[in-house]
Protein backbone atom coordinates (compact mmCIF):
# COMPACT_ATOMS: atom_id res chain seq x y z
CA UNK A 1 0.00 0.00 0.00
CA UNK A 2 1.48 3.24 -1.12
CA UNK A 3 1.98 6.38 1.45
CA UNK A 4 -1.29 8.34 0.27
CA UNK A 5 -3.38 5.17 0.74
CA UNK A 6 -3.12 4.64 4.03
CA UNK A 7 -4.63 8.03 4.86
CA UNK A 8 -8.05 6.93 3.39
CA UNK A 9 -10.59 7.45 5.79
CA UNK A 10 -14.01 5.78 4.40
CA UNK A 11 -16.88 7.65 4.23
CA UNK A 12 -15.16 10.94 4.97
CA UNK A 13 -15.34 14.56 3.25
CA UNK A 14 -11.94 16.45 2.64
CA UNK A 15 -11.60 19.83 1.53
CA UNK A 16 -8.39 20.02 -0.86
CA UNK A 17 -7.18 23.69 -3.43
CA UNK A 18 -3.38 22.70 -3.54
CA UNK A 19 -2.48 20.51 -6.69
CA UNK A 20 0.71 19.49 -4.51
CA UNK A 21 -1.71 17.80 -2.00
CA UNK A 22 -0.26 13.60 -1.66
CA UNK A 23 -4.03 12.29 -1.73
CA UNK A 24 -4.10 14.43 -5.54
CA UNK A 25 -0.50 13.63 -6.44
CA UNK A 26 -1.54 9.61 -6.07
CA UNK A 27 -4.69 9.90 -7.77
CA UNK A 28 -2.75 11.71 -10.53
CA UNK A 29 -0.08 9.31 -10.58
CA UNK A 30 -2.57 6.64 -11.79
CA UNK A 31 -2.34 8.03 -15.40
CA UNK A 32 0.64 5.65 -15.41
CA UNK A 33 0.34 2.12 -16.00
CA UNK A 34 3.12 0.75 -13.05
CA UNK A 35 1.18 2.70 -10.42
CA UNK A 36 -2.15 1.40 -11.57
CA UNK A 37 -0.84 -2.29 -11.09
CA UNK A 38 0.92 -1.58 -7.77
CA UNK A 39 -2.01 -0.51 -6.55
CA UNK A 40 -4.69 -2.55 -8.19
CA UNK A 41 -6.70 0.38 -8.97
CA UNK A 42 -7.41 3.24 -11.45
CA UNK A 43 -9.13 6.37 -12.37
CA UNK A 44 -12.15 6.96 -14.53
CA UNK A 45 -13.23 10.35 -15.53
CA UNK A 46 -16.58 11.94 -15.57
CA UNK A 47 -19.78 11.74 -14.49
CA UNK A 48 -21.38 9.14 -16.91
CA UNK A 49 -18.05 6.79 -15.94
CA UNK A 50 -18.50 7.40 -12.51
CA UNK A 51 -22.45 6.90 -12.31
CA UNK A 52 -22.15 3.88 -14.40
CA UNK A 53 -19.68 2.36 -11.89
CA UNK A 54 -22.43 2.34 -9.17
CA UNK A 55 -24.86 1.30 -11.22
CA UNK A 56 -23.03 -2.34 -12.11
CA UNK A 57 -21.92 -2.54 -8.11
CA UNK A 58 -18.08 -1.40 -8.99
CA UNK A 59 -17.17 0.21 -5.40
CA UNK A 60 -16.05 3.90 -5.68
CA UNK A 61 -12.99 3.57 -2.83
CA UNK A 62 -12.30 7.54 -3.23
CA UNK A 63 -14.65 10.52 -5.08
CA UNK A 64 -13.38 14.00 -6.31
CA UNK A 65 -15.45 16.85 -7.41
CA UNK A 66 -15.85 20.25 -7.41
CA UNK A 67 -18.49 21.22 -5.34
CA UNK A 68 -18.40 24.94 -7.23
CA UNK A 69 -18.83 23.80 -11.03
CA UNK A 70 -21.73 24.00 -13.55
CA UNK A 71 -22.23 20.99 -12.85
CA UNK A 72 -22.84 21.13 -8.76
CA UNK A 73 -25.83 19.61 -8.06
CA UNK A 74 -25.27 16.54 -10.09
CA UNK A 75 -21.73 16.26 -8.43
CA UNK A 76 -22.86 16.76 -4.58
CA UNK A 77 -25.55 14.05 -5.41
CA UNK A 78 -23.18 11.68 -6.68
CA UNK A 79 -20.92 12.58 -4.24
CA UNK A 80 -23.47 11.96 -1.72
CA UNK A 81 -24.06 8.17 -2.85
CA UNK A 82 -20.71 7.23 -2.86
CA UNK A 83 -20.19 8.81 1.12
CA UNK A 84 -22.95 6.35 1.57
CA UNK A 85 -21.43 3.64 0.20
CA UNK A 86 -18.12 4.30 2.34
CA UNK A 87 -16.43 5.90 -0.71
CA UNK A 88 -13.38 8.51 0.93
CA UNK A 89 -14.76 12.47 -0.95
CA UNK A 90 -12.42 14.66 -1.81
CA UNK A 91 -13.83 18.34 -2.54
CA UNK A 92 -11.76 20.37 -4.67
CA UNK A 93 -11.98 23.39 -6.85
CA UNK A 94 -11.72 23.45 -10.83
CA UNK A 95 -7.53 24.18 -10.72
CA UNK A 96 -7.10 20.62 -8.57
CA UNK A 97 -9.58 18.68 -11.00
CA UNK A 98 -7.84 20.42 -14.37
CA UNK A 99 -4.55 19.27 -13.20
CA UNK A 100 -5.60 15.02 -12.39
CA UNK A 101 -7.62 14.93 -15.75
CA UNK A 102 -5.10 16.29 -18.18
CA UNK A 103 -8.40 18.20 -20.37
CA UNK A 104 -8.73 21.31 -21.58
CA UNK A 105 -12.38 21.10 -20.61
CA UNK A 106 -12.05 19.24 -17.00
CA UNK A 107 -14.64 16.88 -15.82
CA UNK A 108 -16.20 17.80 -12.25
CA UNK A 109 -16.40 14.08 -11.26
CA UNK A 110 -13.44 12.13 -10.67
CA UNK A 111 -13.88 8.26 -9.51
CA UNK A 112 -10.88 5.95 -8.12
CA UNK A 113 -12.10 2.11 -7.70
CA UNK A 114 -10.10 -1.56 -7.67
CA UNK A 115 -9.67 -2.82 -11.01
CA UNK A 116 -11.64 -6.36 -11.88
CA UNK A 117 -10.08 -9.07 -13.29
CA UNK A 118 -12.09 -12.70 -13.64
CA UNK A 119 -10.92 -16.48 -14.13
CA UNK A 120 -11.38 -18.16 -17.68
CA UNK A 121 -14.56 -19.38 -18.00
CA UNK A 122 -15.59 -23.18 -17.05
CA UNK A 123 -19.06 -24.87 -17.60
CA UNK A 124 -20.09 -22.93 -20.70
CA UNK A 125 -22.84 -25.04 -22.11
CA UNK A 126 -25.14 -22.64 -23.54
CA UNK A 127 -24.83 -22.45 -27.15
CA UNK A 128 -25.23 -18.68 -27.44
CA UNK A 129 -22.24 -17.78 -25.15
CA UNK A 130 -19.59 -15.93 -26.95
CA UNK A 131 -16.57 -15.04 -25.90
CA UNK A 132 -14.32 -12.22 -27.76
CA UNK A 133 -10.05 -13.28 -27.37
CA UNK A 134 -7.66 -10.45 -28.48
CA UNK A 135 -4.03 -11.44 -28.79
CA UNK A 136 -1.46 -8.43 -28.04
CA UNK A 137 -4.03 -5.73 -28.79
CA UNK A 138 -2.23 -2.22 -28.35
CA UNK A 139 -4.09 0.73 -28.61
CA UNK A 140 -6.36 1.89 -25.79
CA UNK A 141 -9.11 3.41 -28.35
CA UNK A 142 -9.85 0.33 -29.86
CA UNK A 143 -9.36 -1.72 -26.94
CA UNK A 144 -12.10 0.20 -25.02
CA UNK A 145 -14.05 0.06 -28.50
CA UNK A 146 -14.19 -3.43 -28.00
CA UNK A 147 -15.69 -3.81 -24.67
CA UNK A 148 -17.73 -1.25 -25.94
CA UNK A 149 -19.08 -3.29 -29.04
CA UNK A 150 -18.61 -6.65 -27.34
CA UNK A 151 -21.52 -5.41 -24.36
CA UNK A 152 -23.70 -4.09 -27.00
CA UNK A 153 -23.84 -7.33 -28.96
CA UNK A 154 -23.91 -9.44 -25.76
CA UNK A 155 -20.74 -10.87 -25.56
CA UNK A 156 -20.12 -13.05 -22.15
CA UNK A 157 -16.63 -11.50 -22.09
CA UNK A 158 -13.33 -10.69 -23.72
CA UNK A 159 -9.98 -12.36 -22.91
CA UNK A 160 -6.84 -10.63 -23.23
CA UNK A 161 -3.82 -12.61 -24.29
CA UNK A 162 -0.24 -11.64 -23.89
CA UNK A 163 1.05 -8.47 -23.61
CA UNK A 164 -1.78 -6.05 -24.03
CA UNK A 165 -2.28 -2.48 -23.63
CA UNK A 166 -4.21 -1.59 -19.86
CA UNK A 167 -7.56 -1.78 -20.44
CA UNK A 168 -7.77 0.06 -17.36
CA UNK A 169 -6.17 3.18 -18.68
CA UNK A 170 -7.78 6.50 -19.28
CA UNK A 171 -8.11 6.55 -22.82
CA UNK A 172 -9.38 2.81 -22.40
CA UNK A 173 -11.79 3.78 -20.18
CA UNK A 174 -13.13 6.54 -21.84
CA UNK A 175 -13.63 4.85 -24.64
CA UNK A 176 -15.64 1.94 -23.56
CA UNK A 177 -18.21 4.26 -22.76
CA UNK A 178 -19.10 3.02 -19.27
CA UNK A 179 -18.73 -0.71 -20.90
CA UNK A 180 -15.80 -1.53 -19.09
CA UNK A 181 -18.13 -2.16 -15.30
CA UNK A 182 -20.40 -4.41 -17.37
CA UNK A 183 -18.27 -6.60 -19.61
CA UNK A 184 -16.12 -9.36 -17.94
CA UNK A 185 -12.07 -9.18 -18.42
CA UNK A 186 -9.45 -12.17 -18.59
CA UNK A 187 -5.85 -12.01 -18.44
CA UNK A 188 -3.75 -14.95 -19.97
CA UNK A 189 -0.58 -15.94 -20.95
CA UNK A 190 -0.73 -17.52 -24.55
CA UNK A 191 0.61 -20.95 -22.86
CA UNK A 192 -2.36 -20.63 -20.54
CA UNK A 193 -4.90 -19.86 -22.88
CA UNK A 194 -3.85 -22.42 -25.20
CA UNK A 195 -4.01 -24.84 -22.09
CA UNK A 196 -7.56 -23.71 -21.46
CA UNK A 197 -8.41 -23.99 -25.17
CA UNK A 198 -8.15 -27.65 -25.10
CA UNK A 199 -11.48 -27.53 -22.74
CA UNK A 200 -13.73 -24.79 -24.64
CA UNK A 201 -16.94 -26.69 -25.94
CA UNK A 202 -17.42 -24.81 -28.90
CA UNK A 203 -16.71 -23.74 -31.87
CA UNK A 204 -13.28 -21.40 -32.07
CA UNK A 205 -13.14 -18.67 -35.06
CA UNK A 206 -10.39 -16.80 -35.58
CA UNK A 207 -10.07 -13.90 -38.70
CA UNK A 208 -7.33 -14.47 -41.07
CA UNK A 209 -6.26 -12.66 -44.06
CA UNK A 210 -5.20 -15.60 -45.15
CA UNK A 211 -8.79 -17.63 -43.67
CA UNK A 212 -10.14 -20.33 -46.03
CA UNK A 213 -14.41 -19.40 -44.85
CA UNK A 214 -16.02 -16.65 -45.55
CA UNK A 215 -17.28 -15.13 -42.17
CA UNK A 216 -20.88 -15.61 -43.60
CA UNK A 217 -20.52 -18.95 -44.33
CA UNK A 218 -20.05 -20.79 -40.68
CA UNK A 219 -22.44 -21.72 -37.98
CA UNK A 220 -22.63 -19.77 -34.81
CA UNK A 221 -25.79 -21.16 -33.48
CA UNK A 222 -25.34 -24.32 -32.96
CA UNK A 223 -22.80 -23.89 -30.08
CA UNK A 224 -20.28 -21.26 -27.86
CA UNK A 225 -18.22 -19.35 -29.88
CA UNK A 226 -14.66 -18.17 -29.27
CA UNK A 227 -13.72 -15.17 -31.27
CA UNK A 228 -9.82 -14.56 -31.71
CA UNK A 229 -9.23 -11.39 -33.10
CA UNK A 230 -5.08 -10.56 -33.69
CA UNK A 231 -3.34 -7.63 -33.27
CA UNK A 232 -3.38 -4.40 -35.05
CA UNK A 233 -0.37 -4.74 -36.90
CA UNK A 234 1.01 -8.47 -37.53
CA UNK A 235 -2.85 -10.07 -36.99
CA UNK A 236 -2.99 -13.41 -35.75
CA UNK A 237 0.09 -15.52 -35.06
CA UNK A 238 0.99 -19.32 -36.43
CA UNK A 239 0.63 -20.47 -32.43
CA UNK A 240 -3.04 -19.54 -32.21
CA UNK A 241 -4.36 -19.66 -36.03
CA UNK A 242 -3.38 -22.92 -35.32
CA UNK A 243 -5.44 -23.44 -33.17
CA UNK A 244 -8.65 -22.37 -34.33
CA UNK A 245 -11.56 -24.63 -35.57
CA UNK A 246 -12.12 -21.98 -38.43
CA UNK A 247 -9.97 -19.21 -40.01
CA UNK A 248 -12.35 -16.95 -41.40
CA UNK A 249 -12.08 -13.77 -43.44
CA UNK A 250 -14.35 -10.72 -44.31
CA UNK A 251 -14.44 -9.79 -48.23
CA UNK A 252 -14.10 -6.19 -48.78
CA UNK A 253 -14.21 -3.88 -51.96
CA UNK A 254 -11.71 -1.18 -52.54
CA UNK A 255 -8.34 -0.92 -52.60
CA UNK A 256 -8.14 -2.01 -48.70
CA UNK A 257 -6.83 -4.93 -47.57
CA UNK A 258 -8.06 -4.56 -43.51
CA UNK A 259 -9.82 -3.52 -41.62
CA UNK A 260 -9.51 -1.55 -37.83
CA UNK A 261 -9.56 -4.09 -35.49
CA UNK A 262 -12.24 -2.52 -33.45
CA UNK A 263 -14.29 -2.84 -36.61
CA UNK A 264 -13.94 -6.05 -37.85
CA UNK A 265 -14.72 -7.41 -34.11
CA UNK A 266 -18.19 -4.99 -34.38
CA UNK A 267 -18.37 -6.73 -38.11
CA UNK A 268 -17.74 -10.56 -36.74
CA UNK A 269 -19.67 -9.84 -33.39
CA UNK A 270 -23.47 -8.30 -34.92
CA UNK A 271 -23.06 -10.84 -37.82
CA UNK A 272 -23.17 -13.25 -34.91
CA UNK A 273 -26.16 -11.74 -33.42
CA UNK A 274 -26.16 -14.65 -30.50
CA UNK A 275 -27.89 -12.73 -28.23
CA UNK A 276 -29.41 -9.07 -29.89
CA UNK A 277 -32.78 -8.56 -29.35
CA UNK A 278 -35.00 -9.56 -32.23
CA UNK A 279 -36.12 -7.01 -33.90
CA UNK A 280 -38.48 -4.26 -32.78
CA UNK A 281 -37.22 -5.07 -29.50
CA UNK A 282 -34.34 -2.75 -29.22
CA UNK A 283 -34.13 -0.89 -25.73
Amino acid sequence: MTEEKKHIRPGRIYEITAVSNARIKGIRSLAQKKNRDNDNTFMVEGMKLVRDAFDNGWKIETLVYAPGSRAGDQARELAARARVSGAEILEVNEKVLASMTRRENPQMVVGVMRQQWHPAPAGIVDPASTWVVLDRIRDPGNLGTIIRTADSAGADGIILVGDTTDPYSLEATRASMGSIFNVPLVKLTESQFLDWRKRWPGIVVGTHLEGAADFRSIDYDSSPVLLLMGNEQQGLPPSLAENCDRLAYIPMNGAADSLNLAIATGVMLFHMGKRLPPPGNEK
